[in-house]
């Protein structure tokens, strides 16, 4: 898989990340599109996989201070899951954290990924909570 980072909202790589948020979450998962496409996008930046130029996966940084970022929009398009791309995917945001010097990745994780994340070495902290009727939970990564 190859990857795309923007912070252009005006993109077509950006573009390519709202059709497939909008498939996971506002169609698969039903989630209001009013709480998918919020007022953080031109404070985030938004990396997008593709497999021969498709594409399959997205996710969006945002910095919560000099050293941490937060984890949002995870999603890999339907007919490509299954196929370790979400694993690439939160390999190559580490390495891109890394490469920013940042030390901790944290994220607010529906509920059916924990043991996802867990594999990758996330840890749950605190109670869990809903976001957008979704039963979810905080977890957070310290990067080497």
């Amino acid at each position: 898989m190859e990857f795309i980072w923007t912070t252009d909202l005006n993109s077509s790589s950006y573009n390519d990340a709202i059709e497939i948020r909008k498939k996971v979450f506002v169609e698969e998962q039903l989630v209001p599109p009013a709480l998918e496409i919020d007022d953080l996008e031109n404070q985030t930046i938004h990396v997008i996989g593709y497999i021969e130029n498709k594409a399959v996966a997205t996710a969006r940084l945002y910095k919560k201070d000099a050293t941490t970022f937060k984890v949002q929009r995870v999603a890999v398009s339907l007919d490509f899951r299954k196929k370790n791309l979400g694993n690439q995917l939160m390999l190559e945001i580490e390495r891109y954290a890394q490469s920013k010097h940042f030390k901790t990745l944290v994220l607010d994780a529906q509920d059916h990924a924990l043991v996802f994340y867990e594999k990758l070495g996330y840890h749950m902290k605190g109670e869990g909570f809903l976001d957008a009727g979704i039963p979810h939970h905080m977890m957070s990564k310290k990067l080497s």
